[in-house]
């Protein structure tokens, strides 16, 4: 039991030792020396407090909050000692705070254990005891063999069995924990492929030696040692064999795998990263704030101490005959009597320290973050999703963004490719309806003439000698046929496209039909560019039907063709291209080659190749991804010697790497050029408009992602993150800590020497590692001075630490994080604010999320907006209680509580200091809040400054006006303690209302009903309190002081007059800041009620459109002037009105 309850707290791990054994099945050896080792569960917990630690966890939380453990210490010193006010001032506002604060935390905790229930309920198969049971994806155990369907997501880490292929293959999706959405092929080991069926497995006697769980997801070592016939047979076991939580399987019907790391251990549960309670940059203001009383507070109580021993040095005033001591206080110790009273006046003045303000503070967030779910502009009406608040303690945190980090795939992205353009054989073509259309005229075509090209044409020579787009001599029409002919079956050709479903087509003469819509197929690519392209090929008429064993087949307008697969020369980042090697129905031998163009152009020796290289600087332009295509025919002996070099480098067991890479060379070269290809990942709706917001606004934009270099990049280009005239640097395939420093330095120079206004930067994953490791600060030296940074092929951990290296630099920004899939946990719980996005790669990021979104697009509005109000009430709030914050103990209890709290709590609720069309058409007016300007030190001690002057007013000019004056009541009574005491009170509680009162812009009835409802109930409940003896009360000094207060009309005179001298002077003060000193928020606001803005400047739009919007408003306002007026009138009224417009677009 001990031992259980030190591994929940994570004091004891369950296992030691460097590797981990597994019996498949449970099958333990019977001879009883065997001790079976302890794993962990299969549940996920995303969740902070469990059942056991909620209260302890919790209580600690909140006492770090200096308010909470200062009130606190003071209950615990009115316990102890004799002290002027009672406890209960004290505990039960701290009561209440603690409690409030403890349901709050404790309900969103809550919704993330109904999320984690919802996963670790769901169903699976589980092969125990000869047959397949169904169960809860958390009772999992190591060692269970698992049974997956198609589409299914993995639940645990699994190494693969079997699959209903005869190879024991099977392919999967892994864009929830890298991003790439393209398909990997996994395989299991000989001897277990066979044991497709629940029968087979129970006689599977076998044992699996692997390492510890670690996060690296593209890192596993192991082996499977397998009985069969007595004998033991070792297989090793690598990340071909490990099927990771989180993926999907595709285009596979079923396959078997055993559970090897379950539960949190599982590669992604330790990708992320460890969660930590986030503290808003408001809340460490207001505990420096406090601070800052508590300092003020000590020191009143020390001088008050000893003021008090001063005056008590004349001995009559040691013991007045009013206030005898007795023999006890007499004789104590003169040290404990100065402690005491030291207490006691620091109890007394402890008010001060406002503890309301946490729990007004606390109520603010919770009932405020409903405003995000209820935004209908946050609401995506397609997949019916709404905007989430799983954090509420963060909503101030969004109006303070410096630094965004986004994933790309399915964040930026619809993580959709589409085929948009080629260029064959240095003619570019554009798709349009299925057929390829050149965009300008075609060798001897003539101008303005459409050329257009689908392959019934390339097989029909009379129909395509016969259109003006291909008049030709013979010798060149059959050349053009040739070259068209190979560049569509390259792309056909080339790729590892698999098909789920094959079906037969029927298909007609013509160009392409509906019939062969290659929706009726499914594919499925080890890239999503694969994919596009072959569906395009399908469109124009060659439809890749699928590959069985070592054939691929496709049908040319029903004209069935099969090419017998010889070689496939896979894909890596050196190369940054794949080859395949076919043998055509008539005999000859192809190589069909295909990459970026950095990697393809060197190695071609004929074809278009100066055409083809500004036609796809042309679609790089466009931000389309761009690859190259180029084939060489093979002779009978020069495929002799290919197939040897391949077979010895594959068979090598030393430096096989090395080897297949010098064959690989020495096969791609003297290529043809066919031309290019052009894709585009469509980006979602106004993903460049935000980004250009952001930018505007005056965040950085970071983009972190899996994905390869040269896809990072133009995905940056299309969406805006780079400009066209931005200077691109590059820390790419850095190998040594020297090489990378040395790399860093050159970049740094290029910056200052460079006259370029912005740069940006392109990083890899194994370069920022090594500048990660020795270089940190050269790295953030030249990060800062770049507009934009790119990080691709990055790990899922690298993105957290580069985002902690942000926060942790001297500026210490305030980060934002978001991202869709559970590659992007770590970076969304480690910055700041962590944003998720409700796309297609599973809900782990949304349900890590601080806050989750359904588009990118809604990121604008939940900062420039949501973010920006947020911000502007809390500050204004916590500014308030300090300013606002005298004698009986229910009057201190209420003051803070009842009297002032719910003005303060509506306005941090409603208030809209601007319209929030203007805040967001208008990003600019973002960074008047940045860096928590309205919670400066500056700010601060004009709050303070004001907070003391009203109190000497309060005081003072109750006493100068009232304290002496005995004519005042009507039966000649002198005005007593409780009654100057409650002159004060009035006034300081109508004063504090009526400041919130000027504070406010935004008003609605329920801000009419508790500002002026609040003075209201102050009067009515000190007339009801003061006007009864209640008989549970001790002593009651406030006995019809109120009444005897309220019947004098020098009282009503005295109240108006010290209420009107507090506020003159602020008003004075922000009438003068606002004509002579206005803010850029200022000017918005006057602007804003002078000029009715259109709806057109609602959606966000570049500065030239809006530019262009703003004639049009001039002209709609013209025609809809009266036409009583002359057009002088109307052209000089309208042209200052525009004018007026257009300088507060500038502004």
């Amino acid at each position: 039991m001990w031992r259980w309850v030190r591994q929940q707290l994570g004091f004891d791990p369950p296992h030691q030792s460097d590797t981990r054994t597994i019996y498949i099945a449970n099958r333990f050896p019977q001879n009883g020396l065997y001790t079976p080792q302890k794993f962990i569960d299969n549940r996920i917990i995303s969740s902070k407090y469990t059942v056991w630690n909620f209260v302890p966890k919790n209580l600690f939380e909140q006492f770090r909050r200096v308010a909470n453990f200062y009130f606190l210490i003071i209950f615990l010193v009115q316990l102890m000692i004799d002290t002027p006010t009672s406890p209960i001032t004290s505990g039960l506002p701290l009561f209440f705070v603690i409690t409030v604060t403890a349901i709050k935390q404790g309900y969103e905790d809550w919704l993330r254990h109904n999320s984690d229930n919802e996963v670790n309920g769901a169903p699976v198969y589980v092969v125990r005891s000869g047959g397949l049971v169904k169960t809860r994806s958390k009772n999992i155990r190591v060692g269970d063999i698992v049974r997956i369907a198609k589409d299914e997501i993995f639940p645990a880490d699994l190494v693969l069995l079997s699959s209903d292929r005869p190879d024991g293959s099977c392919h999967i999706t892994t864009a929830s924990l890298d991003g790439e959405t393209n398909l990997k092929t996994h395989v299991a080991v000989p001897e277990t492929t066979v044991l497709q069926t629940v029968a087979n497995l129970d006689t599977l006697v076998a044992v699996i030696e692997c390492q510890q769980p670690e996060a690296d997801l593209y890192r596993f070592m192991g082996r499977m040692i397998i009985t069969h016939q007595m004998e033991e047979i070792v297989r090793p076991l690598g990340p071909e064999s490990l099927l990771l939580r989180g993926a999907r399987l595709k285009n596979t019907k079923e396959i078997f795998g055993v559970a090897v790391y379950t539960g949190m251990e599982t590669k992604m549960a330790l990708n992320y990263k460890s969660k930590s309670q986030k503290r808003s940059a408001v809340e460490k203001s207001m505990n420096t704030f406090l601070i800052i009383y508590l300092i003020i507070l000590i020191s009143e109580a020390i001088i008050s101490t000893i003021l008090k021993y001063t005056w008590q040095t004349e001995e009559k005033w040691d013991e007045p005959w009013y206030n005898q001591k007795t023999e006890h206080q007499r004789n104590s110790s003169k040290i404990l009597r100065f402690i005491s009273d030291f207490l006691a006046f620091l109890v007394l003045y402890n008010f001060i320290i406002p503890i309301s303000l946490y729990v007004t503070v606390e109520m603010q967030k919770f009932l405020g973050s409903f405003f995000i779910g209820w935004d209908l502009d946050l609401y995506h009406e397609e997949s019916d999703q709404k905007a989430q608040v799983n954090t509420s303690d963060l909503n101030e945190e969004l109006g303070q963004v410096e630094y965004v980090f986004t994933d790309k795939t399915g964040t930026l992205t619809e993580n959709e490719m589409q085929f948009r353009e080629c260029s064959i054989n240095g003619i570019k073509y554009q798709e349009i309806n299925g057929r390829l259309v050149s965009e300008g005229p075609t060798p001897d075509s003539s101008d303005g003439n459409l050329s257009y090209l689908s392959f019934s044409h390339l097989n029909n020579l009379s129909h395509l000698a016969s259109t003006s787009s291909f008049r030709t001599s013979p010798e060149n029409e059959t050349e053009l046929i040739k070259e068209h002919d190979l560049f569509f079956k390259a792309v056909s050709l080339c790729h590892t496209v698999q098909i789920s479903n094959v079906q037969s087509y029927g298909i007609g003469d013509g160009p392409w039909q509906a019939s062969l819509a290659p929706s009726q197929l499914e594919y499925y690519a080890s890239s999503p560019d694969e994919k596009a392209l072959v569906e395009a090929a399908a469109r124009i008429g060659i439809v890749f039907i699928g590959n069985s064993e070592e054939t691929m087949e496709i049908k040319i307008l029903g004209k069935l063709e099969r090419y017998r697969l010889l070689h496939i020369l896979e894909f890596d980042s050196d190369r940054r291209r794949m080859s395949v090697i076919v043998q055509a129905p008539s005999g000859e031998k192809f190589l069909f080659a295909k990459g970026a163009e950095s990697s393809i152009l060197p190695t071609c020796i004929g074809g278009e190749i100066e055409k083809t290289r500004i036609h796809v600087d042309e679609f790089a332009l466009k931000g389309l991804r761009t690859l190259c295509m180029a084939y060489r025919q093979l002779t009978s002996k020069e495929y002799e010697v290919i197939d040897r070099r391949l077979f010895e480098a594959r068979t090598a067991l030393q430096q096989r790497e090395e080897k297949l890479a010098n064959a690989f060379q020495f096969i791609e070269k003297d290529l043809i050029l066919l031309g290019a290809t052009a894709v585009e990942d469509r980006l979602q709706d106004k993903v460049r408009e935000t980004i250009e917001a952001l930018r505007m606004a005056g965040i950085k934009v970071w983009v972190l992602t899996g994905d390869k270099h040269e896809t990072a990049v133009s995905v940056s280009l299309s969406c805006g993150h780079f400009h066209r005239t931005m200077n691109i640097l590059e820390l790419i395939n850095q190998k040594s800590d020297s090489e990378c420093a040395e790399q860093l330095r050159q970049l740094a120079r290029r910056i200052t020497e460079d006259h370029v206004i912005q740069h940006g930067l392109v990083v890899d994953g194994t370069s920022l590692s090594l500048a990660l490791r020795e270089h940190e600060k050269l790295f953030m030296d030249v990060c800062r001075n770049c507009s934009a940074v790119l990080c691709c092929r990055m790990a899922p951990l690298q993105k957290a630490k580069v985002i902690r290296l942000i926060k942790i630099s001297p500026e210490k920004p305030i980060t934002l994080a978001v991202g869709d899939g559970a590659n992007d946990v770590s970076m969304i719980q480690e910055a700041h604010v962590g944003i998720g996005i409700m796309g297609k790669e599973g809900r782990q990021a949304a349900r890590n999320s601080d806050y989750a979104i359904a588009r990118f697009k809604f990121l604008s509005k939940l900062l420039f907006v949501h973010g920006h109000f947020y911000y502007i009430r809390i500050a204004t709030l916590v500014q308030y209680f300090f300013y606002k914050t005298l004698y009986d103990s229910v009057y201190l209890t209420l003051y803070n509580i009842c009297f002032t709290s719910l003005p303060i709590l509506i306005y941090s609720l409603l208030e809209q200091h601007i319209d929030p069309h203007v805040l967001q058409n208008k990003p600019t007016l973002y960074r008047d809040i940045s860096k928590n300007r309205q919670l400066s030190i500056t700010n601060f001690l004009y709050w303070t400054i004001l907070g003391f002057s009203h109190a000497f007013i309060f005081f003072y000019g109750s006493y100068f006006l009232m304290g002496k004056d005995v004519s005042l009541l009507g039966n000649g009574q002198m005005f007593g303690n409780w009654t100057f005491g409650t002159l004060v009170f009035t006034v300081m509680l109508i004063t504090v209302t009526v400041k919130m009162a000027l504070e406010t812009h935004f008003w609605t009835w329920i801000n009419h009903l508790v500002t002026w409802g609040s003075i209201i109930f102050y009067f009515v409940f000190s007339l009801f309190y003061g006007g009864i003896l209640w008989p549970f009360l001790g002593s009651q000094n406030m006995y019809f002081v109120f009444f005897q207060l309220l019947s004098s009309g020098s009282v009503w005179f005295a109240i108006i007059l010290m209420v009107v001298i507090c506020l003159f002077l602020d008003i004075v003060k922000k009438v003068f800041d606002r004509h002579f000193h206005p803010t850029n928020t200022e000017k918005a606001q006057m602007y804003s009620n002078t000029v009715a803005l259109s709806d057109e400047f609602i959606a966000l739009q570049p500065l030239s459109r809006a530019r262009n919007q703003l004639s049009k408003l001039s002209l709609l306002k013209q025609i809809q002037v009266s036409s009583a007026w002359t057009p002088c009138a109307v052209s000089q009224k309208e042209k200052q009105r525009a004018h007026l417009l257009e300088e507060c677009w500038n502004e």
